[in-house]
């Protein structure tokens, strides 16, 4: 038997009643948490220390669920920085369309590992990438493998546009649904069962109504999330409105694709008609602060959302437009932005910040059942973040610590499923200084193969 035991730290459960355990343990077997509770020497707690593979002493570390990165874009490793000051649209025309068309097969495999190992480190035990570059045939398995080796909780939705604004790539409903269906029959499931497969949808905007349609039927069939990008910036709005008559959500759901198994991506320029549509039908809203900030895209309402009864979970979205995907750091944008846009003090405190990215992100991924908490029967996903630190300690309460003061940097353990993924803010699976140096390498060689086109690749600080 392979066991763990997690001791001596500040346990956040995250379950039903936020129990939390001052000074509590995690006792792990295999791939489940077996027990939580408090910590005091004893004669049985003493053989369960004994009887541990694995002891790691958690004094002055809080102890959480780990995290769900509802929404990135893993490729866009690559991209990070590449421009601050561009809107959506200008952004996707001059930066990331054509650094996506330069890429090659290794490079969406190099750049989705480092967003593994980057999540990881800063306490994401889950991801939903979208991915929708498939300039060549292993562009998906490459980035899958990058899951896979990280030994991270992946789920790429496959993505998909046959109206994208970049020619280059557009796609035949053909190409999308059966390259959905290889990644199903090839991937769903692999690597211990932490892999699986969702469809995605690019766009409201970019996709035609048949291939929505169609995306219905076949998600349906198939019983797979959707994860679609909705209503991030108000031109998006008028785009639909034009085309259609219909808004972004209310085309979502006329086209059949809104229900429990949808994910609603950003949804910034929602109506009150919208929310309620996204509360009766049970689908979750993917929330990316940063991202809509740093694209000035708008402000999403969320406290709107939770105070009628919504899911709204969290995403770093990709590192085009974060340009990081610090999963702590976004607890802090989250409760931060909404304050101020409501001029609220009293908004999102501390532990519904952080239900969110645990609680609600398992909940948007159809896993309440096995993740999103520390309790027995669950599976064994666990992060702890070190408390000693200048920027942190004295801590009065361990919530607000993790929101305001924590980063990713502050990670010091991670298991996945029972695997010690990250220790002492390393990662345990693969070598990251080598990854690291042969991205960049790739990266140098794609700017230079770009600069003459694009200007913008060719500029330096």
């Amino acid at each position: 038997m392979s066991a763990k035991l997690i001791y001596n730290g500040t346990i956040l459960t995250m379950n039903a009643a936020n129990q939390i355990f001052q000074k509590g343990y995690v006792y792990i077997e295999h791939d489940v948490i077996v027990e939580v509770g408090a910590w005091s020497p004893d004669d049985r707690l003493d053989r369960l220390k004994s009887q541990a593979d694995y002891r790691y002493d958690a004094a002055g570390k809080v102890v959480i669920p780990g995290i769900v990165n509802g929404h990135t874009h893993l490729f866009q490793t690559f991209m990070r920085g590449v421009s601050d000051h561009s809107p959506l649209a200008q952004w996707l025309k001059e930066i990331i369309w054509p650094m996506s068309l330069a890429m090659e097969p290794e490079d969406f495999y190099l750049a989705a590992l480092i967003g593994c190992i980057e999540n990881l480190k800063s306490g994401a035990t889950y991801i939903m990438d979208h991915h929708y570059i498939h300039t060549f045939p292993e562009n998906d398995a490459g980035v899958l493998r990058a899951m896979a080796d990280s030994g991270i909780r992946g789920h790429l939705a496959r993505g998909g546009s046959d109206m994208s604004g970049e020619v280059r790539l557009r796609e035949t409903e053909e190409q999308i649904f059966g390259g959905t269906d290889r990644l199903l029959d090839e991937w769903e499931g692999a690597a211990s069962g932490r892999i699986s497969i969702a469809l995605g949808p690019l766009n409201l905007y970019g996709c035609s109504r048949g291939y929505l349609e169609r995306a219905a039927v076949f998600s349906r069939d198939r019983k797979l999330i959707t994860h679609v990008h909705v209503a991030e910036t108000s031109e998006q709005i008028e785009n639909t409105m034009a085309r259609y008559g219909l808004r972004n959500l209310e085309l979502l759901n006329e086209v059949g694709l809104l229900g429990s198994q949808t994910q609603v991506v950003h949804g910034v320029w929602l109506d009150d008609g919208e929310l309620e549509l996204i509360r009766d039908k049970g689908a979750s809203v993917i929330h990316c602060p940063v991202s809509n900030m740093y694209l000035a895209s708008g402000v999403a309402r969320v406290p709107a959302m939770q105070r009628m009864g919504i899911n709204v979970a969290l995403g770093t979205d990709g590192p085009g437009s974060n340009n990081c995907q610090d999963n702590l750091e976004v607890l802090k944008f989250t409760a931060c932005l909404h304050k101020v846009n409501e001029l609220d003090a009293t908004l999102l405190p501390p532990m519904d910040v952080l239900r969110m990215a645990t609680v609600n992100g398992s909940k948007a991924v159809g896993r309440s059942a096995d993740l999103g908490s520390l309790e027995p029967g669950k599976k064994a996903d666990v992060v702890t973040v070190d408390m000693m630190k200048a920027h942190i300690s004295p801590v009065h309460r361990a919530s607000s610590a993790l929101v305001y003061n924590a980063n990713g940097n502050d990670v010091d353990l991670v298991i996945v499923g029972g695997q010690v993924v990250v220790e002492h803010g390393r990662c345990t699976q693969v070598d990251e200084r080598e990854i690291l140096q042969r991205a960049q390498a790739r990266v140098d060689t794609l700017r230079a193969k770009l600069a003459g086109s694009y200007p913008i690749f060719a500029l330096i600080d």
